[in-house]
């Protein structure tokens, strides 16, 4: 596509595309840097370009959040003109083979948290937490992690009270099921804990390249979501964490316990998997999985008295002192499934 877009940004290559409209590769004429440019049709029966803009706007001045260059209209077209990110963590984890090792895991675990509670601190809520929805930066920043698609957040509290949004239920499913919290499932509105409970589920999928309700099958959506959402409450811990250390289970169990409005301990689950991190013997020298030769992925062992049948805590202390047993039993499964797609007016891009 030969095209200027305000008289300084090049359009090249089409990069994506869906039903939300088109993105495009393309560059800064005078600095040739790297852009993304993303049309939405002016005449679109559910426009999502004019919010997620305003949105990439707001929440501007965070290192996790891609850059908006331009937002207008061009002839027939919304245009938006944003940094050029690199690959998804889905992306990069299908390059690795459907399994990344637990120190990868461990370094983008911290980097994803800061992202999502940067959004819940400016009161929004994401609502379709993901591992296509997390990319890596270029350059000076290829290992950042970055949040991006805002099309499905929700302003969860008012920005001057913080009076938060009523609990109601018989909600529609927004996001993807695959990695929806329980309750979204069940229809209740979707609050902070929702996109913590999302994250647990992604981390758990990058670990041991499955979910146990990937695949499943019904006659219509309602039907198919009942079936996850049966699946997700009735699945032992236990055996959902089984082979992970046992800050997995804690961290699902605790987020999962959180009230409607309850603001999650972010620091607790930051220094949580921290701790794990540095008593694995593990250094940040940001050489994931994806940046490696190829090789075999391993994950280092600890004592066999340390069992992921422990109980979790009921509550992570909020100073960040955790217990420090954990568990490093490798887990057979590996199992591969078919993705759902997000749940909106339209299909997602």
């Amino acid at each position: 596509m030969d095209m200027i877009i305000n008289g300084k940004y090049k359009v090249l290559k089409k990069i994506g595309a869906g039903s939300f409209g088109k993105i495009f590769s393309g560059e800064e004429t005078e600095t040739h840097e790297q852009i993304a440019v993303k049309f939405e049709a002016v005449n679109t029966e559910n426009p999502q370009l004019d919010m997620e803009s305003k949105l990439y706007m707001y929440l501007s001045g965070c290192v996790n959040m891609p850059k908006i260059r331009y937002f207008g209209v061009e002839g027939k077209e919304k245009v938006m003109v944003m940094d050029l990110m690199n690959k998804s963590l889905e992306d990069l984890f299908e390059k690795c083979k459907n399994k990344l090792s637990l120190k990868t895991v461990l370094m983008i675990i911290d980097q994803m948290i800061s992202c999502v509670e940067y959004i819940h601190n400016k009161n929004f809520i994401h609502q379709d937490i993901k591992p296509e929805n997390f990319v890596m930066g270029t350059g000076k920043m290829e290992n950042q992690v970055f949040i991006i698609d805002f099309g499905l957040a929700k302003q969860y509290r008012d920005m001057n009270s913080h009076e938060h949004i009523p609990y109601t239920q018989g909600k529609s499913l927004t996001g993807t099921a695959r990695y929806a919290s329980i309750n979204q499932l069940r229809g209740i509105e979707s609050s902070r804990r929702d996109d913590m409970e999302s994250l647990g589920y992604v981390w758990i999928y990058f670990l041991k390249g499955s979910l146990p309700w990937m695949g499943i099958q019904a006659k219509t959506d309602k039907e198919k979501y009942e079936k996850i959402a049966n699946m997700k409450e009735s699945v032992d811990l236990n055996e959902l964490c089984k082979g992970l250390p046992i800050e997995f289970m804690n961290y699902i169990t605790e987020v999962r316990a959180l009230r409607f409005t309850e603001t999650p301990n972010y620091f607790a689950y930051k220094y949580m998997f921290r701790d794990l991190f540095m008593r694995l013997g593990y250094t940040y020298d940001y050489k994931f999985d994806w940046n490696k030769p190829k090789q075999k992925i391993s994950t280092p062992k600890l004592s066999s008295a340390y069992k992921t049948t422990q109980k979790a805590p009921h509550t992570l202390p909020a100073s960040g002192h955790v217990k420090r047993k954990s568990s490093m039993i490798v887990s057979s499964n590996n199992h591969q499934g078919t993705k759902e797609t997000p749940r909106r007016v339209k299909k997602k891009e």
